[in-house]
């Protein structure tokens, strides 16, 4: 039998909801051949302001950083090809998808409704946009204690 996935994309960030995409990625990676893509979208810095004042990270400083968070997490998992991009992570994470002929993409899903408003909704955009079928990762909850 073919490999139903033969490409899937693992879209990661620095959130501890990304540790169950991981495991769920590299789970159906295990079933059967193919490339496994962790790519992490790193967006342009905000500035943080405090009065009159404005700082900035610099974007090089920030793409350093990603890079090396994106290559530890994928020194974990043989075979994983990592991606670093730049932009707004919806609409990059669809280009990523459209250029690599990926046939599954695995991100989290789990910002309230603030955040989607505020941030954007990275899930609902890419499920409604991306050129292939996605799976959507929510958080495990939490155990409850006796």
């Amino acid at each position: 039998m073919a490999a139903p996935y033969a490409r899937i994309a693992c879209f990661i960030d620095h959130d501890p909801v990304s540790e169950f995409v991981l495991a769920e990625a590299v789970a159906l990676r295990a079933l059967s051949p193919g490339e496994l893509h962790l790519v992490h979208v790193a967006q342009t810095p905000w500035p943080i302001y405090a009065g009159f004042y404005g700082v900035v990270v610099p974007i090089e400083d920030a793409l350093t950083a990603a890079r090396e968070w994106l290559d530890q997490q994928a020194a974990a998992v043989p075979g994983a090809i990592p991606t670093l991009m730049e932009g707004w992570p919806p609409k990059a994470a669809c280009e990523f998808v459209r250029t690599h002929e990926i046939d599954l993409v695995v991100a989290a899903a789990h910002r309230g409704a603030v955040e989607r408003t505020f941030l954007g909704g990275f899930a609902s955009y890419v499920a409604y946009h991306a050129a292939c079928s996605v799976l959507l990762v929510h958080p495990q909850p939490a155990p409850e204690s006796a």
